[in-house]
Parts: C-alpha cells; sequence; structure tokens
C-alpha cells in the first residue's frame, strides 16, 4: 500500500519540478536580489524604501484602493451571488454568461474600455451633460476612484463565484425556521445568513484583494503616472531606472503583502469552518 502511495506520488514530481523553475528559482533570486549589497548581504534597500516619504505614499495608496476595491466588489457580489443562486433555467445562464464572457477579454481591453467612459467627452459625461446634471465635463480619467470602479469591475467575477458557491449550497429552510421563531429580518441575515456565507466572502476577499493590490495595466492605463501604485514602482525600478535592488525590495514588499492576505484568509476560513 505504502509502496503504490509513493508511486502516485511519483506523478506529481514533473509539475512541482515544473513550478519550481518557472516560479520558485525566479522568486528566490528575486528576494536575494533586495538583501544583495556590494559588501554581502544587507537591509539597505529596505530601510531606505520604508524611509522614503514619497514610496510610503505610495504603499498607502496600493493598499487604499485594494482595500476599497475589494468592498466595492464585495458590495456588488453580494447580492448577485444571492440572485444567481435564486435564478433558475435560462435567467441562470444569463448571469453565468454575464459573469463569465468577460472574463475571456483581456484586462487591457477591459481597462481601455473604461478609459474611454471616463474621458471629458466618454459616455458618462455626455450622458450627464445631456440630461442637464452638469454644464461641463466632470473630471473622472485620473482619478482614484475612475481605478478603484474599474478594477471592482474587472475582478468583480473573482468575488461573486466563491460567494456564489457558498451561497447555493444553503439550506433555505433554516432563515424560514428562524422567521417562524419570531427572528427578524435583519436578525435572520446577520445570525443565519451572513454567518453561514462568511467563509464564501473571505475566499473571494482574498482572490480580489490579491489581484487589485498586484495590478498593473488598470492603474497604468486609467490613472496613468499621476498617482502610482507598487507594481508601477516595481516597472518604473527595472525598465527605466535599471535600479533592480529597489525593483527586487519593491517586488518582496508585495509578495510579502500577498502572502500574508492568503495565510490570514485560510486561517479565518478556518476558524469560521470550525464554529459550523
Amino acid at each position: 500500500m505504502i509502496m503504490r502511495l509513493d508511486r502516485i506520488g511519483l506523478l506529481a514530481v514533473p509539475g512541482l519540478a515544473f513550478l519550481a523553475v518557472i516560479y520558485a528559482l525566479p522568486l528566490v533570486l528575486l528576494l536575494f536580489k533586495s538583501v544583495q549589497g556590494v559588501d554581502g548581504l544587507t537591509l539597505i534597500t529596505y530601510i531606505d524604501f520604508f524611509g522614503d516619504e514619497f514610496n510610503q505614499v505610495v504603499l498607502w495608496r496600493t493598499l487604499r484602493v485594494a482595500l476599497l476595491t475589494t468592498l466595492l466588489a464585495l458590495a456588488i457580489a453580494y447580492p448577485t451571488a444571492f440572485a444567481m443562486a435564486r435564478a433558475k433555467g435560462i435567467w441562470l445562464n444569463v448571469f453565468l454568461v454575464a459573469l463569465v464572457l468577460p472574463m475571456s477579454l483581456g484586462v487591457i481591453v477591459k481597462a481601455f474600455a473604461w478609459s474611454i467612459l471616463f474621458r471629458s467627452n466618454g459616455f458618462l459625461n455626455t450622458s450627464l451633460q445631456s440630461l442637464g446634471i452638469t454644464d461641463e465635463p466632470i473630471r473622472m480619467l485620473f482619478t482614484e476612484t475612475a481605478l478603484i470602479i474599474g478594477a471592482a469591475n474587472v475582478f468583480l467575477p473573482f468575488m461573486v463565484l466563491p460567494i456564489y458557491t457558498v451561497v447555493r449550497q444553503l439550506n433555505r429552510n433554516l432563515p424560514e425556521a428562524a422567521s417562524s421563531l419570531g427572528a427578524t429580518p435583519w436578525f435572520r441575515f446577520t445570525r443565519v445568513t451572513l454567518p453561514l456565507t462568511l467563509p464564501g466572502v473571505v475566499a473571494g476577499s482574498a482572490f480580489t484583494f490579491s489581484l487589485a493590490i498586484s495590478m498593473y495595466v488598470i492603474p497604468s492605463l486609467i490613472v496613468g503616472e499621476r498617482q502610482q501604485t507598487l507594481s508601477m514602482l516595481i516597472a518604473r525600478s527595472f525598465l527605466y531606472l535599471r535600479n533592480e535592488p529597489l525593483g527586487s525590495t519593491i517586488s518582496a514588499v508585495l509578495l510579502a503583502i500577498a502572502i500574508f492576505v492568503v495565510l490570514f484568509s485560510s486561517w479565518l476560513a478556518g476558524r469560521l469552518g470550525a464554529r459550523k
């Protein structure tokens, strides 16, 4: 039996070797580059990065945009997931197509589409002026608000699908049972429905936050160089400044944030699962 398990385990060797060469090795080299100095290993690049006021602003902006993007996507995805779970027949197919079809488009296409919408002569400003709401175009493009809206739209499927998976498995008799015992709609939502759907919320939020904090194309097209993020600093360090230690340092910081989010979400999901 043990020999059989060992042989089955050998099937994973090619995949693990591929991941080690393509992903693990470059990450190790990247981390080593961030602590490599003229006289040996050093943390001077990290000290300089966190001590620079401009880098602090960019770091805070990146975290803020990722958090607000996640919250906006959650606000849209949560009721959408319930609507999908209750839909049947052709309406369920319409929901799934509307959700999955945009994922087949490239991020560049969707980011360009939002940049066109947010232009001073774009559809949004033209509609507002036609309705008499505004007399002149509103500055939408190159703003943090536009970035959050565009990013939330692009990453919305990654929030909806985990929540939809959990909601679809819920026992619909539980809210009805709570109602028969005199529970108000708010009590049923906060004490019955929401706790049961939290694993999907945690998984979707972790996906969305990890994608939002490391996005590069979307902020490059929507806000440009006016409001840089960590990913844009990484690109500038490697491509323009030719400063590999700085780019490696920022990459390591971004990687550490992503790992923390994944580990925290896994721990939180485990705690939520243990409460059931």
